[in-house]
């Protein structure tokens, strides 16, 4: 049986910037560990070698690949975030499509009372929910 299922994010050179974003936009969120690559190490000196935290209580893991990749994040896996009350769901719907991407704008769509995607401006999605 699985001990824990944890999203895991892998990223190039920018994991710490998303995750500190990440965690001030949400509240019961925060870092837990941050190891980071050290010298003569596959990573690049100071990136993040794994990253454990919370956002909004969901725990997460994220990485700097030491390895270049030819693929990134999708939006056919995304974030979703049931928000708390509008203005938390209006102001991260702000912050995560500047410089990103909306997918489909706030509004309600039938299924909830307000819901917005996007994708960010580290190429993560994310779907906002209000009930």
């Amino acid at each position: 049986m699985a001990r824990a299922v944890v999203p895991f994010l892998m990223f190039d050179e920018v994991a710490e910037n998303a995750m500190r974003f990440y965690i001030s936009l949400f509240s019961d969120s925060g870092i837990k560990h941050i190891e980071q690559y050290g010298p003569d190490e596959q990573g690049k000196e100071g990136a993040i070698k794994r990253a454990d935290f919370t956002v909004s209580g969901c725990d997460m893991i994220y990485i700097d690949s030491p390895v270049k990749h030819d693929f990134t994040f999708t939006p056919s896996m995304s974030i979703f975030v049931d928000c708390e009350d509008e203005g938390e769901l209006i102001k991260a719907f702000n912050q995560l499509s500047s410089e990103g991407e909306v997918l489909m704008p706030l509004d309600n769509y039938g299924f909830s009372t307000k819901f917005g995607w996007v994708n960010d401006r580290f190429g993560v999605s994310w779907q906002l929910n209000l009930q």
